[in-house]
């Protein structure tokens, strides 16, 4: 339990830090949310715990071909609220597209021969 606890507190320490430093300097908060931290820490977790280097090479793969999608997210949400919809109106109408859009990734991978676990 202890470590678990120690996983959570200096991840969330991590997303905490980026929402401090965005709002003083947007950009650097921006620079650090783009960083792949997420999935940093996730392989930190998984190398410590397992040692299993295969699952971190496939896990960063699989990532690889999923970031492409998540990058609608950032160009639907300006564009809603540039529209001038309220940002939580906003926020869920670009949550429900990115996640059509997904679907239709994963979905056109598969058709390709792409696989994921």
């Amino acid at each position: 339990m202890g470590y678990f606890l120690l996983k959570t507190i200096s991840t969330a320490l991590v997303i905490a830090s980026v929402s401090e430093l965005s709002k003083r300097f947007t950009f650097l908060g921006s620079l650090l949310a783009a960083l792949p931290l997420t999935s940093l820490l996730v392989f930190i977790w998984i190398y410590v715990e397992q040692k299993d280097v295969s699952k971190i090479g496939q896990m960063s793969q699989e990532i690889f071909f999923l970031v492409i999608p998540s990058l609608a997210f950032f160009l639907i949400l300006p564009f809603l609220l540039k529209k001038g919809l309220g940002f939580p109106l906003a926020l869920g109408i670009d949550i429900i597209l990115t996640i059509l859009i997904y679907l239709g990734y994963v979905r056109g991978l598969k058709s390709l021969g792409v696989r994921f676990v």
